[in-house]
């Protein structure tokens, strides 16, 4: 009765990671003059930069001597996979929803996976200090959401708190602010149940999550569903997928969650969330059990994913001068261990021994991935994302995302054009506040590259979110890009003089003094045609002139491009070089004369 174990689920931005820090800083976890940072959840250098969660996270507080076991999980619907596996480790959620922009994609995809495990929901209404509040109208949408998604009676009387996370405050009453998060804790412990547990049964525990560590090896976290477990008790390992897959091992570490840290326990019980060390080959998934003749608990089915790139090794001429690990068996290597680690990651053999088809749920998914790589010293190549076609009832069917994009009333009229380019279908369109919010059902191959192109058109001030809704038939071709490339025309240094000129053709992308290669792409061409370029070529010096008149050539101010930009920017026929230096965007054929026979390019002097 003592412990209640909750997961925070949201849309992104919407403040779980904020209301975490507020519930263990009334929770009895730091000292009163203790200094905490923003977003103590947020451990990862990444996740830090970006403002965004990508790990679930396990920590608890304490309340009235009951024990609150939270599992804080991310926002962005690339990383759904996340919060799909940790809710088979709660026993209810908090829903959290801005006050402003009430609920979104993504709260409807985590929400739904709430209702379908049967889980209680607290919904917490956040940043109710923002002056321009819905309190009343978002209140009603969630309640209207939860309706769409056939919630039982118990779940539509889910209590609503008005919370402010930043201000750590919160109340039952949308008129009052309240003074601290008591109201909450109270709703945590009133209205989520005590974990539904039996001691008499033999341990068993599914594992949620893995971590590895330097010291310990893998680590397993997860609920003890039956029984008790002990400090060196020998255990059998089965998978709910796999009927082959059956081993036995030892708790040679068992921890439980106290705060942020983990504490040494010799005995843990049925209901708590824990931690075990000692079993190298266990992941996600599987079970633990005290006895070998126990069935192995089911594990939800997490979705599929629906976006594919090649990674390959590094073959430009600048190779190896930059990583660490450059070589196809350290690729592989790599890939297949997160595979283990985020099941929402499909990698698998490419067309040779120096490619790997890695599949995710999204740009942001993979591109997360390849950031951490180079972070820690890898060196490779990435194709564009493609989308994933399935055949049903002998139908082409590609994958739809649901988009909502919240706009400038003035920018209604440019986005309803560039969505029906995209082949958009627009299913909703409503006022909030001063803006509009617009929402389409839109091929996920028309998204790619399109958010620069919204904030463009939206002069900066447009949101886009979006996430996974259906496979649908095919809806025909969509336009490309509508640029090319400036492609370098030899390998050498970019000079001053080289760049001058070549700037009149576009946009560039790499600046004097940088190193280039014969194939790689130092700009963009707005007409829409490649162009070879010559950004190494140097001025002749004659009795004349002097080396010092270069000083009067004045170049255009370049943006250094992001991993996500580089993605968005390249064509088929282009790969993104990563280095943990580095992102050139390259020609998959350098040779000019061999990319000639498909496309014959413009060549300037």
């Amino acid at each position: 009765m003592d412990i209640r174990n909750i997961a925070i689920i949201a849309h992104v931005d919407h403040g779980k990671t904020s209301l975490v820090n507020a519930l263990l800083k009334q929770g009895g976890i730091f000292r009163d003059n203790q200094e905490i940072q923003d977003r103590v959840m947020d451990s990862n250098d990444l996740e830090r930069e970006r403002g965004i969660t990508i790990l679930s996270k396990n920590c608890s507080a304490y309340y009235k001597n009951t024990k609150i076991n939270i599992v804080d999980t991310p926002g962005h619907a690339d990383f759904g996979g996340e919060v799909e596996r940790v809710l088979k480790m709660v026993d209810g959620v908090l829903l959290v929803v801005d006050a402003f922009e009430g609920p979104m994609p993504q709260t409807r995809f985590v929400l739904e996976k709430a209702l379908e495990l049967n889980l209680k929901v607290v919904i917490v209404i956040n940043k109710i200090d923002r002056p321009d509040a819905r309190l009343n109208e978002v209140g009603d949408e969630v309640l209207e959401l939860m309706l769409d998604l056939n919630a039982n009676d118990e779940q539509l009387d889910s209590p609503i708190i008005y919370a402010s996370a930043r201000a750590g405050v919160a109340s039952t009453d949308y008129k009052k602010l309240g003074t601290s998060m008591a109201p909450l804790f109270d709703a945590i412990i009133s209205h989520i149940d005590p974990p539904n547990v039996d001691l008499s049964k033999p341990f068993q525990m599914l594992v949620s999550s893995t971590e590895q560590n330097d010291y310990l090896g893998k680590l397993a976290v997860g609920k003890v569903e039956t029984g008790s477990i002990k400090l060196n008790q020998t255990v059998y390992i089965k998978n709910y997928f796999d009927s082959t897959k059956y081993y036995s091992g030892k708790v040679v570490n068992l921890f439980n969650f106290n705060g942020l840290k983990r504490d040494n326990i010799e005995i843990a019980t049925a209901g708590d969330i824990v931690c075990i060390a000692g079993i190298p080959d266990i992941t996600i998934g599987d079970t633990i059990s005290e006895t070998s003749d126990l069935a192995p608990i089911p594990f939800v089915k997490i979705s599929e994913p629906s976006v594919e790139m090649t990674f390959m090794v590094n073959d430009s001429p600048f190779a190896g001068k930059e990583g660490k690990f450059v070589t196809s068996r350290h690729l592989k290597e790599r890939l297949y261990k997160e595979a283990v680690k985020d099941l929402s990651l499909q990698v698998m053999d490419g067309e040779t021994a120096d490619q790997f088809k890695v599949r995710g749920r999204g740009e942001m998914h993979l591109s997360i991935l390849i950031e951490n790589m180079r972070r820690d010293g890898y060196e490779f190549q990435v194709s564009r994302p493609r989308v994933l076609y399935k055949t049903i009832d002998g139908v082409k069917c590609e994958p739809i995302d649901k988009v909502v994009l919240d706009v400038p009333e003035d920018s209604v009229g440019t986005i309803m054009m560039s969505m029906g380019v995209k082949k958009g279908e627009l299913i909703d369109m409503s006022p909030i506040g001063s803006r509009m919010r617009l929402q389409f059902l839109v091929p996920s191959r028309g998204l790619f590259g399109y958010k620069s192109q919204m904030l463009t058109d939206t002069r900066g001030e447009g949101v886009m979110s979006s996430v996974f809704d259906s496979y649908q038939p095919y809806k025909g071709d969509i336009e490309g890009r509508n640029f090319g490339s400036l492609i370098s025309y030899e390998t050498g240094e970019a000079i001053t003089y080289g760049l001058y000129n070549a700037q009149g053709r576009g946009r560039l992308l790499v600046t004097a003094g940088e190193k280039v290669y014969m194939g790689q792409v130092v700009g963009a061409n707005p007409k829409g045609d490649d162009i070879v370029v010559n950004v190494c070529k140097k001025k002749q010096l004659t009795n004349t002139r002097s080396s010092s008149s270069d000083e009067a050539l004045r170049l255009i101010p370049i943006q250094q491009m992001s991993l996500e930009q580089a993605l968005e920017f390249i064509a088929d026929d282009e790969l993104v070089e990563v280095t943990p230096q580095s992102i050139r965007i390259r020609k998959a054929i350098l040779d000019h004369q061999l990319r000639a026979k498909s496309k014959k390019p413009i060549v300037e002097g």
